[in-house]
């Protein structure tokens, strides 16, 4: 029994490839020279809306099918341990802005006890050449105008470690700041919530996802094309697609990908049937400006069939004439 159902299956699996060949060969042999297609599903490039920080998510302000613009709130992460480490490293800066003020009150009473000092050397320097101070009385008050003027040098290096320290605190800021912000996760770029991946109150790590979102402004299908027509193609060539649940309407679209090197290649390729058989990836755009016009329409994911000009100057037959929904 088992082997007739191992038997039954594989003749079933055989029928459908069979099918599907005869299906491929026979919408190829009704096209124009010069074009060629191949099923695929349309796809559109997914945003992950992640942590930068381990922690508890405060909310998330959106659910999925929503569509967000570039810039809006997805969701919000708790900051309470960094709000205190904020306030702690503002109170430095001011600190710090104290501090300043302090070593330019000293440095202001140092100039006046330097110049206080020099006036009175000189004064002492005079009266020793006219012999009314003895030299040991000039040599204090040179020692007492060498010390005014080290505690100059002191008070006026004490302004730019004070600016230093000023500075450190205020990047302390910054950086509690901007982690603070980062705390805030928004939309790079508009498109629809797909997946809402965690809720409010969930404790994630860093780079922990929050929230999947379909960009709709970058949307395209992946095709296959045998050697034979993969060569002859040329980047920007034009492209129609037609999809499984529309089928009455053809999109236009260009083509932004040829794959370099084949997808399937056999183990041995030695004739010319088995080149034929190298199958390269095709990936076929629709254009942003116009998906901007059916961005509730747009869905990835629906099948469909992609054709692609191959030859230059094939001509688009009329049921693959380009028709939009009005």
């Amino acid at each position: 029994m088992n082997k007739k159902w191992v038997i039954l299956v594989v003749a079933l699996l055989a029928a459908v490839g069979a099918g599907a060949l005869w299906w491929q060969n026979s919408v190829d042999a009704s096209l124009p020279d010069g074009i060629g297609s191949s099923n695929g599903r349309i796809e559109a490039e997914r945003i992950e809306i992640a942590t930068k920080l381990a922690g508890r998510i405060a909310e998330v302000a959106v659910a999925e099918g929503d569509w967000v613009e570039a810039g809006q709130l997805i969701a919000e992460m708790e900051t309470f341990e960094l709000d205190a480490q904020l306030h702690a490293a503002q109170a430095t800066v001011r600190q710090a802005e104290q501090q300043k003020l302090q070593a330019e009150a000293l440095l202001r009473q140092r100039k006046s006890e330097a110049l206080t000092t020099e006036t009175e050397f000189a004064r002492v320097e005079k009266l020793t050449a006219d012999g009314f101070y003895s030299e040991a009385q000039s040599d204090t008050q040179r020692t007492v105008l060498d010390t005014a003027q080290a505690a100059l040098a002191a008070a006026e290096a004490g302004i730019p470690l004070a600016e230093a320290n000023i500075a450190a605190a205020e990047a302390s800021v910054e950086r509690l700041q901007s982690l603070i912000s980062d705390a805030k996760l928004t939309a790079p770029r508009a498109g629809r919530v797909q997946y809402v991946l965690a809720h409010s109150g969930e404790i994630l790590g860093a780079g922990g996802r929050v929230v999947t979102l379909t960009d709709l402004s970058d949307m395209y299908m992946s095709i296959f094309l045998p050697s034979g027509d993969a060569g002859r193609l040329a980047i920007g060539a034009e492209a129609r697609i037609v999809l499984d649940a529309i089928p009455d309407y053809v999109i236009p679209a260009r083509v932004t990908f040829v794959a370099s090197t084949a997808q399937f290649t056999p183990r041995s390729v030695e004739t010319q049937q088995e080149r034929d058989q190298l199958m390269f990836r095709v990936k076929l755009t629709i254009a942003p400006e116009l998906l901007a016009d059916y961005q509730d329409r747009a869905r990835a994911g629906v099948p469909g069939v992609g054709y692609v000009l191959v030859k230059e100057g094939a001509v688009w037959p009329a049921d693959l004439a380009v028709r939009l929904p009005q």
